[in-house]
């Protein structure tokens, strides 16, 4: 049954599109999720964000791949076409840690998996530029509009023309240089040289994309773009003068001290402050990779999330997103991360400054929702990348200049950082405060060694902001893996755990810690994984989730696993690369499953720790394995209660 056009929707049809009367687009976007008009999706945001500056924008939601024809159904933008793989990287999205196809997608209807092709972007692109060859529009596909053609060559422009392509999204921010790539096993080239698109956007790009806009509006050709911030192209010239010119793709390919040396400079050059041009040469082409955008100012992000955003899936859908209902009616408080943790994308993304809404903004989105029909009276999560590092900045962020950390809170909590979570602590009671709110929580990972600087905020948070479970992320207890992963001693989390406690007794509540921990990280061997296992057994913690270390394109981590080096010591650190010994690991996790009997065995057997097979309390395993269909004995995981003293 079809429906009627919304005009207050992003058009997504031609009818929805003539219905706002408009005869052509002028940005079109292409996108791997479905389309849900909500500021956690990558695409909306875009997509309102270029609406507010005045341009007429609609979106391709999930293509068919196969052919070019799904990509003419909105007719060919006067200006471009913006291509994102989706709110993750397409591989990310479609394979386990083990390379498993997975089988459902949560940013697609009914979480229906292979709505999608693998490489989204390169394969949107190559299709936009089959739908649309300089020749202009194929015969039988007309513009949308009701009067046809505009002027006397038509919706395509003057012939000849092609169409100009941006890319954009994380895939395209994790992927804009050559890159090792887990999938392949291999190192790729720029998505840019693989897509053969004319920009790519990375990071927040909303800045980057009105600019590219209204240069093109106001006649600019799309390859005379080339000093945007935040964004990076092709050329088939030399470097521009005054970049930092990188190992090239054939280099960074056939050696991995070549790739460890690109690696390092790229990093060094990450600031948005400090950072200078990059170039690296890719076959028949130069890749140049701009400066990062600045942060965005407080008036800015205020002014993003003001946006008309209606919180819901497309009225054409009629079964429902899974990654809606988790975020429906979450409150994004900031952007950014200071973490530096090894294994994070956040930072290539949304980068290391903390980037934050002022109280207003967030009070404003809060008392939207009453208004809402699907709210009723939860805000399910107020937060960011970290939760706790709203409002929080250094001083050199202060003036605006590098730093020779690479992160603000490892090895230690550096002493120029601002560690005082009063101004969080400001809003959620404000929040919860509003008539019509009845919970506030905080459902985004918290950096639990930060909390412990304010006991104000914890006392708050087990008070009113957690919902049965915190989620903190010691990730590991061994120094060595954790120096690898960027992450504090397990005495922090030692020591927060008690703090919890303590706050939970004194609210006179029953709140457990949902602890993450990760399995098969670059320095991480099976000893290490069975001291895990064993301190897990211990202190009768039972892991819900595992895990497992997957090499996401452009983080320390990533570097490390393909070159056996980490990249900010120079020394060697073992790889579990071997798909046995990644199920060992991840199987010592959750030693006390049945299930995983014969995997934790025989990591003991080649650790040579038979000694933890028998029957003595100290032991992981028994030595026969448990009946089959047994299950786990003992308390649920989610029933752990926050450990207490004797943890030490």
């Amino acid at each position: 049954m079809s429906r009627a056009p919304n005009r207050n929707a992003i058009p997504v049809s031609a009818e929805e599109a003539a219905a706002r009367g408009w005869r052509e687009l002028d940005v079109i976007l292409v996108t791997g999720d479905a389309y849900v008009d909500h500021p956690a999706f990558g695409a909306a945001v875009i997509a309102r964000v270029l609406e507010a500056a005045g341009f007429r924008v609609g979106v391709i939601p999930q293509p068919d791949w196969r052919s070019p024809d799904d990509f003419r159904r909105l007719g060919r933008p006067r200006l471009f076409f913006g291509v994102t793989a989706g709110n993750l990287d397409s591989m990310v999205n479609h394979y386990t840690a083990f390379k498993q196809r997975r089988r459902d997608d949560a940013y697609s209807p009914a979480g229906r998996a292979g709505l999608r092709p693998d490489r989204a972007a390169i394969v949107y692109a190559q299709r936009v530029r089959q739908a649309y060859r300089p020749s202009g529009d194929p015969k039988g596909h007309p513009p949308f509009g009701p009067e046809g053609p505009q002027g006397p060559e038509g919706q395509d422009g003057p012939k000849g023309r092609d169409v100009p392509i941006v890319l954009g999204g994380i895939e395209a921010s994790l992927r804009r240089l050559a890159h090792y790539d887990f999938w392949d096993d291999a190192v790729r080239r720029s998505l840019l040289d693989d897509a053969k698109a004319d920009l790519l956007v990375y990071g927040m790009g909303e800045t980057a994309v009105v600019e590219i806009a209204r240069r093109l509006q106001a006649g600019a050709s799309i390859r005379d773009l080339t000093d945007l911030p935040g964004t990076a192209y092709r050329t088939g010239g030399d470097a521009p003068a005054g970049a930092v010119a990188l190992p090239s793709f054939a280099e960074v390919a056939a050696d991995q001290q070549a790739y460890l040396e690109a690696y390092r400079l790229h990093s060094r050059e990450s600031s948005p402050h400090t950072g200078r041009r990059l170039a690296q040469r890719q076959g028949a082409y130069t890749v140049v990779v701009n400066p990062p955008q600045l942060p965005l100012t407080t008036g800015v992000l205020d002014s993003i999330y003001a946006l008309p955003f209606a919180r819901q899936a497309h009225p054409s859908y009629t079964q429902p997103i899974p990654a809606l209902e988790p975020v429906q009616f979450s409150i994004t408080t900031h952007r950014g991360c200071f973490g530096g943790c090894a294994f994070c994308a956040i930072v290539a993304h949304q980068g290391p400054c903390i980037q934050s809404r002022s109280k207003e903004s967030i009070l404003a989105e809060a008392r939207s929702f009453a208004g809402h029909p699907d709210f009723k009276g939860v805000i399910v999560d107020v937060g960011g990348p970290t939760a706790n590092m709203y409002g929080l900045a250094c001083r050199a962020q202060r003036m605006q200049c590098g730093c020779p950390r690479d992160a603000c809170i490892f090895p230690d909590i550096c002493p120029g950082l601002e560690t005082s979570h009063a101004a969080q602590v400001e809003i959620l009671r404000a929040l919860r405060a509003l008539p019509h709110v009845k919970h506030v929580f905080v459902a985004s990972g918290i950096r639990h060694d930060l909390a412990l600087a304010d006991e104000t905020y914890l006392r708050e948070l087990a008070a009113h902001h957690v919902g049965g479970h915190l989620k903190v992320a010691p990730e590991h207890i061994s120094p060595r893996v954790l120096r690898a992963m960027r992450k504090p001693g397990v005495e922090a989390f030692l020591e927060f755990t008690k703090a919890f406690g303590v706050a939970t007794a004194r609210a006179g509540k029953e709140q457990y810690l949902l602890p993450y921990l990760m399995a098969a990280h670059p320095g991480c061997t099976l000893d290490d994984m069975i001291e895990l296992a064993l301190f897990l057994k211990q202190r009768g913690i039972r892991v819900e989730q595992v895990q497992t270390f997957t090499p996401t394109p452009m983080t320390d981590a990533a570097t490390m696993f393909y070159t056996g080096v980490d990249p900010a010591t120079g020394e060697e650190v073992h790889v579990a690369r071997s798909p046995e010994e990644r199920r060992m690991q991840a199987a010592l996790l959750r030693a006390h499953d049945p299930a995983n009997y014969a995997l934790v065995k025989r990591a003991l057997l080649k650790a040579g720790r038979r000694d933890l097979i028998g029957w003595g309390r100290e032991c992981l395993i028994r030595p026969r394995p448990p009946t089959p269909g047994a299950r786990p004995s003992g308390r649920l995981p989610q029933k752990q209660p926050a450990p207490s003293d004797d943890w030490q």
